[in-house]
């Protein structure tokens, strides 16, 4: 083969390599740094809607503790943000916010509590209402953070 047509071929297929090389080397660092904002951007989301969820299950539950009558616009208010965590959150999360649903509800149709039967309640631990949605949402986090990091 003649020196001049292996010149050419060399130096027809080295430009293209190297804009190829060059795209690339922009492509991956944007496409990462897109990915970690979009991450960071589900993460918040997730974390304010369990901290909305938490404080309104948490005012809906006292309310059924001492009052036979439901408070309707709360529970829409928590039946909305269970809707939402069927579109962000893993099943485990969503199973114990429905369970929280549940004994919310079914603590309306209990008789009503006292101060004092609220205190003995609390006093044997038989009134945490929130507990294993809480590890069930650390455990969803931890296991983000290990996907992605």
């Amino acid at each position: 083969m003649d020196n001049s047509v292996v010149t050419a071929l060399v130096g027809l297929t080295g430009a293209p390599i190297g804009d190829l090389t060059s795209v690339l080397s922009s492509w991956l660092p944007q496409r990462t740094q897109a990915r970690a904002q979009w991450l960071a951007h589900d993460i918040v989301c997730r974390q304010d809607l369990y901290k909305e969820f938490i404080e309104v299950a948490a005012k809906c539950y006292v309310h059924a503790l001492q009052h036979g009558e439901a408070d309707i616009p709360a529970l829409i208010n928590l039946y909305a943000k269970l809707g939402r965590m069927r579109i962000l959150s893993s099943p485990k999360v969503l199973e114990c916010a429905e369970q929280i649903e549940r004994k919310i509800v079914d603590a309306y149709l209990m008789p009503d509590k006292s101060f004092l039967d609220l205190r003995e309640m609390i006093n044997s631990r038989s009134v945490d209402l929130l507990g294993g949605f809480s590890a069930a949402c650390r455990a969803e986090f931890e296991s983000i953070r290990h996907q992605h990091f």
